[in-house]
Order: structure tokens, then C-alpha cells, then sequence
């Protein structure tokens, strides 16, 4: 007789699926460069929906590579974020540990609505931060400029700087305190990037939608959309392992090795006929990401130098020969 072969349904690599902690995703690892002059590792901007462009494929290996393909984008707005401190790290046997923070002269008042702010200025102990074993400035956003995001309130991020020696790390961070970087300062067009957000959110499901499981058989029960068992009789609980209903989406993910197909400063020439739906006119700076990203329109989103990118080809700048601005707006 033949065997029957039921793979489990969704993996467990992602348990537990509950809401995530913060909208703000967090950067646990950050991947080790050999560029010769500091910058920062990341970015931030804010999904403003998707189109389609036609670009020269620059996969070598691919049976299209050299000639003119169509590949769906996603556009990220990402207008200048703003170092408001430098936070130095010492590497412990616990992991890394703060040492030192030095804040900005100047902090905008728009800071208070996130975090209490200092009412006197801080001491600036630049010599501790030389003994520092890793740099990162927190940088905040500004969606008081962004014509899609109705909110005021800043979103505050961690971003290493890697490259060069400490010493330079340090003057290129004094340099850039309370100062505004753009995103032509930190990732370029044809670089490879990890994509770091909130997924859409989809409330309480089911084990059917939630895990994949099939429908029982129309004899079976009045109840199709349950699972057939709770498990097994010993041990004598519920395992974690066994799919049932709760939450589904607004979890944190990330999408590795996603490369820039272009930065661009004009947003008029990507938005299409009638604006992004949901977000409407790109005012500022913008990225071309290939293929989808998570989260829904208007969602922050984190992006970072590929961590697991080893292999592959280096692409100074990705040939676009065509970018659709028609209507998204299904007429």
C-alpha cells in the first residue's frame, strides 16, 4: 500500500505569529564591508505602491539576460532622515553593550512628541567613544514631509556605520550630527539590499486561511473550516505545533537581496496619472526596489546592506528604458 505523505502546513520558524512589538522595525544584525571610506549601513522611507518598468535584464544566467524584460517595482519614498545622536558599543561576553551616546547641539521640537529630550546639554565625551568596538547614530525620520503619511510624529532608528577605521567612523559621524543625509549618501543604484518591515495585517483567522489546512471531507462534520484533531492523546495538551485560529499578518519580516533598480529625486516622473492609491504625489526622493516588499501603502520601511548576498554580479546601474505612470487607479 501505497504511503501517505502529509506534510506538516506553514512553518514553524516563524512561531510564535503575534502581533509585532513595534511598527518601527528593529535591525538585530547588520553585515561586516570592506569599504574603504564610512557610511551608513541603511535607510528609511515610506512604501508608496507599486508600478512596472521595462530595464535590460542583468542576470547573466538568465534566458532573457541582455534583453529588454518587464519587471514589476516597488517605489519607496525616502526623504532626508536626520542624525540626531552617536552611540558608541563595546563588544562584551554578553554581546554589545552602550558605552557612550552624544546627542545633536540642536534637536527639533517635533522629537518630543517620541521621547523626553534632554533640558540641558549633554557632555560630549568624544574620548570615550574611541574606545568604543562599533558606531551607530540614531537617525529619525520626517513625515511631515511626505505628502502620503498623515502623521506628524517622527519614527526613530538605529544605523550602523561601517568602513574605514574607528577614527574615521567617528569624524564621519561628527560630521553628519544633527545634520540631514540623503539616500544617494548611504546605498547606490544597483546595489542589494534587505527589506525590513510590518506585514499587512489580517486580523484573527482561522486554521484554514492561518495555516493552510485542507477543508475536512463534506461528510466528515458540519464544520469544514476546523482542523480534524487537537493532536495526539499523550502528552496530554495542546502542542504549539498543532494550527489554530489567531492572529494573521503585522508581523515583522525581511526580504533578503532585493536590488536598487534606481534613485531618482524627482517624484513627478513616477508618480502615475491620479497618484498612488492610498498615497497620492511623491514630494521627495524615491527608490525603484525590483519585485514586491512587505507591509501595505504608507508602511515605514528599514533598508539595509545585503547580509547574505555572497554570490552573484555587480551592477553599477541598472539600463531602464521605460517607467509606467499610467493610472493606477483600475479605469
Amino acid at each position: 500500500m501505497a504511503k501517505r505523505h502529509r506534510p506538516r502546513r506553514g512553518s514553524m520558524g516563524y512561531s510564535p505569529r503575534k502581533r509585532a512589538r513595534s511598527e518601527v522595525p528593529h535591525i538585530k544584525n547588520w553585515p561586516e564591508t570592506s569599504a574603504e571610506k564610512p557610511k551608513l549601513q541603511g535607510f528609511a522611507g515610506y512604501k508608496a505602491g507599486m508600478t512596472h518598468v521595462f530595464v535590460i535584464d542583468y542576470r547573466p544566467t538568465s534566458t532573457t539576460s541582455g534583453k529588454e524584460v518587464m519587471v514589476p517595482v516597488s517605489v519607496v519614498e525616502v526623504p532626508p532622515i536626520k542624525i540626531v545622536a552617536i552611540r558608541g558599543y563595546k563588544d562584551t561576553a554578553y554581546g554589545l553593550q552602550t558605552l557612550t551616546e552624544i546627542w545633536a547641539d540642536k534637536i527639533d521640537p517635533e522629537l518630543k512628541k517620541r521621547l523626553p529630550l534632554p533640558k540641558k546639554e549633554t557632555k560630549k565625551d568624544w574620548d570615550k567613544l574611541k574606545e568604543a568596538d562599533e558606531v551607530r547614530v540614531l537617525a529619525y525620520t520626517q513625515p511631515k514631509t511626505v505628502t502620503g503619511v498623515p502623521k506628524k510624529k517622527p519614527e526613530i532608528i538605529e544605523i550602523r556605520i561601517d568602513g574605514g577605521t574607528l577614527e574615521e567612523q567617528i569624524e564621519y559621524a561628527k560630521q553628519i550630527l544633527g545634520k540631514e543625509v540623503k539616500i544617494n549618501e548611504a546605498l547606490n543604484e544597483g546595489d542589494m539590499i534587505d527589506v525590513i518591515a510590518v506585514t499587512k495585517g489580517k486580523g484573527f483567522q482561522g486554521a484554514v486561511k492561518r495555516w493552510g489546512v485542507k477543508l475536512l471531507h463534506h461528510k466528515d462534520s458540519k464544520h469544514r473550516r476546523k482542523i480534524g484533531t487537537a493532536g495526539s492523546w499523550h502528552p496530554n495538551w495542546v502542542q504549539s505545533t498543532v494550527p489554530q485560529a489567531g492572529q494573521m499578518g503585522y508581523h515583522q519580516r525581511t526580504e533578503f537581496n532585493k536590488r536598487i533598480l534606481k534613485i531618482g529625486e524627482n517624484g513627478e516622473e513616477i508618480t502615475p496619472a491620479g497618484g498612488f492609491p492610498h498615497y497620492g504625489v511623491i514630494r521627495n526622493n524615491y527608490i525603484l526596489i525590483h519585485g514586491s516588499i512587505p507591509g501595505p501603502t504608507k508602511r515605514l520601511i528599514c533598508l539595509r546592506e545585503a547580509i547574505r548576498y555572497r554570490r552573484g554580479i555587480k551592477v553599477e546601474k541598472p539600463e531602464l528604458t521605460y517607467i509606467s505612470t499610467s493610472s493606477k487607479q483600475g479605469v
